[in-house]
């Protein structure tokens, strides 16, 4: 059983979908520590129905915590901080981009700031992409990637809604992989 560390800034949505692959056994591992990026985050709630401890960031050095546990993947889902090298140093990190990487990447590209720059390019398919994270943002090893169509009429919120329906299959898919040994991380 693989020991998963989830980091998360907000609703939690995707981290739910993880904690519910790993619950189910679809997914060989177990979330054995949420990082909240603040107090009051909806995944907090997520973590207590899973009955997963939770670490909130702002005191300390966290890092030593992570590396006693030993994990062997790091899951970012929906975490807006970058992440220092020290940690990306413990173990693989995975991530998840609400677009097609390269495209719509980068410092700041996160959530409707995504979504209203794939509209604004008048792009025909947008979608998800799960990959390791390096130093860079959003510039790591490509996972999976699965399109989503862009639709006439649609607005930022219309659009986000398809494509998290699409995060909440890929992430847990490719979380699934890694757990398996079918996904290698090619540092």
């Amino acid at each position: 059983m693989k020991k998963i560390i989830v980091f998360a800034s907000g609703g939690g949505s995707n981290f739910e979908a993880i904690a519910k692959a790993c619950s189910e056994g679809r997914a060989k591992g177990q979330i054995v520590l949420l990082v909240a990026s603040k107090p009051g985050i909806g995944a907090l709630d997520k973590a207590a129905k899973y009955n997963i401890p939770v670490f909130i960031e702002g005191g300390g050095d966290f890092a030593a915590t992570l590396q006693a546990i030993k994990p062997d993947l790091i899951c970012l889902a929906g975490y807006l901080k970058k992440v220092p090298q020290r940690i990306i140093d413990i173990c693989p990190v995975m991530n998840i981009h609400p677009a097609l990487l390269p495209r719509h990447g980068g410092k700041g590209m996160h959530g409707h700031h995504v979504h209203k720059a794939v509209l604004e390019a008048g792009e025909k398919a947008t979608g998800v992409t799960v990959h390791f994270i390096d130093a860079d943002y959003d510039k790591g090893q490509i996972i999976a990637q699965t399109k989503v169509p862009v639709l006439p009429g649609d607005t930022p919120q219309t659009l986000a809604a398809r494509v998290l329906e699409q995060e909440h299959k890929l992430y847990p898919h490719c979380v699934q992989m890694f757990c398996e040994g079918k996904i290698k991380h090619g540092k």
